[in-house]
């Protein structure tokens, strides 16, 4: 009886740990062969949509919050699992982090693929790039670390596009 339940706390374990790798690897697309984060971010337009259509930015802020603090404990343990301090197959950072590219931008241009698109590469842009602080937050210890550089390039990113849709009101009509 006793080696049952050690058993069925294995098997019970190792659901759990797949499904987190699962959630952590943006359903595999982490897995890709080419541009593994630019690929699992994908995910993260589908995410910035539903965000963008609750009502009130408090709401909005809130939840991006929770998403991003859920990653700490997802990217540590997927981390583990995969034997890596920042292994490339965890997109759940890039996945959680594009909505912040989106704070405060009208759900209307949202809507709008060119600003999608911009949004989106501005993201990847700051994260491949690692401009300070990106570098000295990415040191964080586990998960810390892999979700706080992504937030870190999502606020630039934000700031950006920000800059640009003021600079380029062509792009807000």
């Amino acid at each position: 009886m006793k080696e049952e339940q050690v058993t069925g706390l294995r098997q019970s374990d190792s659901l759990i740990s797949t499904l987190t790798l699962g959630v952590a690897t943006g359903l595999g697309f982490g897995y890709s062969p080419f541009a593994p984060g630019t690929i699992g971010c994908l995910w993260g337009l589908p995410l910035t949509w539903v965000v963008s259509r609750i009502p009130g930015w408090p709401t909005q802020v809130g939840l991006i919050l929770a998403l991003c603090f859920a990653g700490i404990p997802l990217c540590s343990a997927a981390a583990r699992r995969l034997g890596k301090k920042d292994p490339g197959e965890i997109v759940w950072d890039e996945i959680a982090s594009l909505p912040i590219v989106f704070l405060w931008i009208p759900a209307r241009l949202i809507s709008r693929p060119e600003i999608l698109l911009i949004g989106f590469v501005l993201h990847r842009v700051f994260d491949i790039s690692k401009l300070p602080p990106v570098r000295n937050v990415e040191k964080l210890p586990a998960g810390a670390g892999i979700m706080a550089d992504d937030v870190v390039a999502a606020l630039y990113a934000c700031l950006v596009l920000h800059g640009l849709l003021w600079l380029f009101p062509w792009l807000s009509r």
